[in-house]
């Protein structure tokens, strides 16, 4: 994510650094691998479990790219400040937000009387979502042609439907 080939726009907010969407995408790969990931055999995790890995796993992964990421820059430079932290954790923050919508709608699905397997497939299915839309997203933000935003919706959906298979095997 910091080699500049990720597509990057500005964030709103006066004098902050650029929005990664990387993060967002890799945010809802990672959320659908926890997703599927909990529901090996017969016994899917229950609802709050599942919201909880969900929120973890995406504030540990952020934590762990703001590490790397701030850690890469002093091995540039020889510097390390307080000033880097806090701007690599904004730049890495989507890695965090791209967990609460299959979090919220697993929690949904549970108040609409889904089972803890109904509730999980809806997670996933938003993840996935998530994912094939942020890819369309910063493809049409960095001016691809629809040829390209076409290829580049494909390719996450792949990987979002590999994820759906292997949850798919795993669950029976």
């Amino acid at each position: 994510m910091e080699d500049g080939s990720s597509a990057r726009a500005p964030k709103s907010g006066k004098g902050t650094q650029p929005s990664d969407y990387a993060g967002a995408i890799y945010g809802s790969l990672l959320a659908a691998s926890v997703v599927a990931g909990t529901s090996p055999g017969q016994e899917p995790a229950p609802v709050v479990q599942l919201i909880v890995l969900l929120l973890a796993t995406g504030v540990v992964f952020w934590l762990a790219h703001v590490y790397a990421a701030v850690l890469g820059e002093r091995s540039a430079d020889g510097l390390l400040s307080l000033n880097k932290y806090r701007a690599s954790a904004r730049r890495e923050w989507p890695i965090v937000q791209a967990a609460v919508p299959p979090a919220a709608a697993a929690g949904v699905g549970a108040l609409l009387g889904l089972s803890d397997a109904g509730a999980a497939w809806l997670a996933l299915a938003v993840a996935v979502g998530s994912q094939l839309g942020w890819a369309l997203y910063v493809a049409a933000k960095a001016g691809a042609t629809r040829r390209g935003m076409a290829v580049s919706g494909l390719v996450y959906l792949v990987l979002g439907l590999v994820i759906v298979a292997l949850k798919a095997l795993l669950s029976h």
